[in-house]
């Protein structure tokens, strides 16, 4: 049975499933069971026209919580969590999720594992190890959703082809606790 709670609410449940190492069918339940109230991230919510923009909302040692925006036609490419779980929940609009495991090292070379999955609002991906998440153009909306990782992490791989290089990146936020991220400080 789905319920809504508070932003603070759902934080309570994911520090519990912190201490048990967030069990894999555990958290897959909470989070399609445990909905936010009407109007509780929208102090997070804004868009970019070049890019997705990510939001923390809360960060301690054991996981971190984000709310991404994705305006129509952007997205993340292939990428890892550093062997982290990822969870991720559309909010609002529709995404696309594709999920792939690596095949080869040496060459680098990816598969995707089953076939990509388009989520409505409440949809639940995870945990996925590497993955893309787009907001196709078709979709005709922007959206948002949420991710939960298990252990914060400051880099991670991207994969610029299913068979070409892999580089480091560095993450960013553009806004932490609803507060907007000044570069260069």
């Amino acid at each position: 049975m789905q319920r809504c709670v508070t932003v603070e609410e759902l934080l309570t449940g994911l520090k519990s499933l912190a201490t048990q190492n967030f069990p894999k069918e555990e958290v897959d339940a909470y989070l399609t069971q445990t909905l936010l109230d009407e109007g509780a991230l929208d102090s997070c919510v804004s868009y970019a026209e070049d890019r997705y923009t990510r939001h923390l909302i809360h960060k301690d040692d054991d996981f971190e919580l984000l709310l991404i925006c994705w305006a129509s036609g952007q997205k993340a490419p292939i990428h890892g969590h550093e062997g982290e779980l990822c969870w991720a929940r559309v909010e609002r609009g529709k995404l696309r999720f594709s999920n792939y495991a690596i095949v080869s090292e040496e060459p680098l070379r990816l598969e995707r594992v089953g076939e990509p999955i388009d989520g409505s609002a409440g949809f639940l991906d995870g945990p996925a190890e590497i993955h893309a998440v787009e907001n196709l153009v078709a979709f005709g909306e922007n959206a948002a959703s949420l991710h939960v990782y298990s252990k914060p992490y400051s880099h991670c791989d991207v994969y610029d082809s299913l068979t070409g290089p892999r580089r480091r990146v560095s993450l960013a936020y553009d806004t932490i606790h609803g507060e907007p991220v000044t570069t260069g400080s």
